[in-house]
């Protein structure tokens, strides 16, 4: 009788596990059913200012200009110019490039919905530009912490930077960066598109983002909540963190020189790269980890728009006006077309 009591509990537990793995098969399959039903997702935007949106187009047009222009200009000047054909230029030559790709991921979309007020989105365009936002945000970190290492090794080991940094070694690092975070991040988009969307499937924000398609989501999202806090802790603090440990190595190194203007040299090489940090990580960090209490419906969309257009926009005007070899390098370029005019 025993026997016979403990198989039927044991059937009994198997069947209860069996029902529970069918019941959430079901929840997957209707997911995947409304996410393949024609959903669309509607960007609220600047919707609370009406009587502005041609303005507000006309900005971010200005601003998008602005950013190509800019960056081209940085990537066209770091392959001209031979006096820049070190690792620093080779990495902000590619950052440049990245700055571009970036900002191309969500200016043009948003300008569209400005000039044409129709701020709908597919679920596959919305997922599209969700995994291409975030493989290049992964990549834009992986690149700043690689650009940091540059600027330890150039100031903290300078008899070996040139065995270091070869040529071999810059390209490695960036082809890192911009490969390293390509499966997870599609794995992270497919985890966050798996979920069902209920209500008007509207996003506060002016593209696709994490946090406002949670919002969005039907049922749980707690699992998603702690995969996404996983992506941020590898491909986010652990490279800030990095960055800001090789910052304390240099500055450690470079109290210890003996004259100033070898301080203020070295901290020069630095300041421009340690400013889009700051700008960056800072903005990022203030969008991603507000506290439930302190955030509120714009203040997401507004750092977001920070990290991902004036960070991009000024990243050229930093580099250039603070940078020696780059405004020597403008003026040669800029003599050389007058010459050639003149002629």
């Amino acid at each position: 009788m025993e026997i016979n009591t403990q198989k039927e509990a044991e059937m009994c537990f198997r069947n209860e596990k069996c029902v529970q793995k069918n019941k959430k098969k079901e929840r997957k399959e209707m997911a995947e059913i409304n996410n393949t039903n024609g959903v669309e997702f509607v960007f609220v935007g600047f919707s609370d200012f009406p009587n502005i949106q041609g303005f507000l187009f006309g900005i971010f047009l200005v601003i998008y200009i602005s950013i190509l222009m800019g960056n081209g200009f940085i990537i066209v000047i770091s392959k001209v110019d031979l006096s820049l054909q070190t690792p620093m230029y080779f990495f902000l030559g590619h950052f440049s490039f990245l700055e571009i790709c970036y900002t191309s991921v969500t200016l043009p979309r948003m300008l569209t919905d400005l000039w044409s007020q129709k701020k709908n989105i597919s679920l596959l365009g919305c997922a599209t530009q969700l995994c291409f936002f975030l493989i290049l945000g992964v990549t834009e970190c992986l690149l700043l912490a690689s650009m940091a290492y540059d600027r330890y090794v150039a100031i903290c080991k300078p008899l070996y930077y040139s065995l270091i940094m070869n040529y071999k070694s810059c390209v490695q690092l960036v082809v890192g960066s911009w490969i390293s975070g390509i499966p997870l991040q599609i794995g992270q988009t497919y985890q966050v598109f798996s979920l069902s969307f209920c209500g008007s499937h509207r996003l506060n924000h002016v593209f696709c983002d994490i946090p406002p398609l949670l919002e969005s989501a039907c049922g749980d999202t707690s699992l998603t909540d702690s995969f996404v806090y996983v992506d941020i802790i590898f491909f986010a603090l652990i490279p800030f963190l990095l960055i800001l440990g090789s910052y304390f190595r240099i500055l450690t190194t470079i109290q210890k020189l003996p004259s100033v203007t070898g301080r203020s040299k070295a901290l020069s090489t630095c300041s421009s790269h340690l400013i889009v940090v700051c700008l960056f990580f800072g903005s990022g960090i203030i969008a991603h980890f507000q506290t439930k209490s302190s955030k509120t419906a714009g203040t997401g969309k507004i750092f977001s728009l920070f990290y991902t257009t004036v960070t991009p926009l000024f990243n050229p005007l930093i580099y250039s006006l603070r940078n020696k070899d780059v405004i020597v390098a403008i003026q040669k370029l800029l003599s050389k077309e007058g010459g050639l005019r003149t002629k």
